[in-house]
């Protein structure tokens, strides 16, 4: 048996998870949540994840019923994400490591969502859409790679409907996409906004700067509009990407991921297509330990280690950078 733990602090999050030989064994994660109308400064956040982080993985230790000698690799997230969030987790990846004598394996984020998802829904090589606050990107697996199809050539499709939330000061807890889906189901007119795909690629900016100058609608009409829109050009750009690889499966992680109506749009494609929709709820789809873990788990019994001179952080680090050396 192989039990790795996780350490994910690339955004708002900090979680820590233990993974034994694909079963999850524990997952506790604390939010950074910041009042109506406000962001999440990357130095305010840090100061939140260094004030929680040991409660986090005492938990995680607790709940899973184990001890640092049953630990065999301490995983973390190298990138990308924001500096100073990703700086105190690797710091304290990288003193439990040496204070219990294990090696060490930084993470690539992306990587770690999808292969969360893998082993959740048990896909077997899905079209994968990553839909987040920093990341949106279509992506397959080829050749010991995974493949970017598709992605934003701006802001990640998260980004777009967290601004959106904070010029009309809708609360960010439990998060601002989860509170405009709640919002967006009493909606009843459609606002058109602009309808931004470039090939593979989509771009969100301009529909956020249209809905900033939409006040004559009600809020609930905008977040609907706005949800219709940007989850239809994710759709399509993830169906050319399946017919271009002849992929009968979809695989939607990421924090957006969890949002039902794009779900629902995904779905109704697939049918379509006669293709499965793979999908899984908020507990993996958002950021958390268990899925560095599991990344981890997968790259460690590949037989990778990460140095200590080489466990650095890095706020850019491309899905496709990473040598899927774990697959076939």
């Amino acid at each position: 048996m192989t039990i790795v733990i996780g350490f994910e602090g690339s955004a708002n999050k900090i979680g820590v998870g233990i993974i034994r030989d694909g079963e999850v064994l524990s997952n506790p994660r604390r939010t950074y949540i910041t009042p109506p109308g406000q962001g999440f400064l990357p130095s305010d956040t840090a100061r939140h994840h260094r004030a929680v982080i040991l409660t986090v993985l005492k938990e995680a230790l607790d709940e899973a019923g184990v001890k640092p000698e049953d630990i065999d690799c301490v995983a973390y997230t190298k990138g990308p994400g924001m500096g100073a969030p990703l700086v105190i987790t690797a710091l304290v990846a990288r003193t439990v490591a040496q204070l219990w004598g294990r090696p060490l394996l930084g993470v690539n984020h992306c990587i770690g969502h999808i292969e969360m998802g893998r082993l959740i829904t048990k896909a077997h090589n899905p079209t994968v859409l990553y839909v987040s606050g920093g990341n949106t990107q279509v992506i397959a697996y080829s050749e010991r790679r995974y493949r970017i199809f598709g992605e934003t050539i701006d802001i990640a499709v998260g980004n777009c409907l967290d601004r959106f939330a904070r010029v009309i000061k809708i609360s960010n807890d439990p998060s601002p996409g989860y509170n405009i889906e709640q919002m967006a189901k009493k909606g009843t007119k459609y606002v058109e906004l602009p309808y931004t795909v470039k090939g593979m690629d989509v771009s969100f900016s301009d529909a956020a700067s249209k809905m900033l100058s939409s006040g004559e609608c009600a809020a609930e009409d905008l977040c609907f509009s706005l949800q219709e829109t940007l989850f239809a050009m994710l759709v399509e750009i993830t169906e050319r990407a399946m017919a271009h690889c002849g992929s009968q499966e979809v695989l939607i992680v990421g924090g957006v991921g969890c949002n039902l109506r794009l779900q629902e749009m995904m779905g109704v494609m697939c049918k379509e297509r006669g293709a499965k929709l793979f999908a899984i709820d908020e507990r993996f789809c958002i950021d958390n330990g268990a899925m560095i873990a599991q990344a981890g788990w997968e790259m460690f019994r590949s037989g990778q280690v990460t140095e200590l001179q080489d466990s650095w952080i890095t706020q850019r680090y491309r899905t496709d950078e990473v040598e899927v050396t774990w697959r076939d």
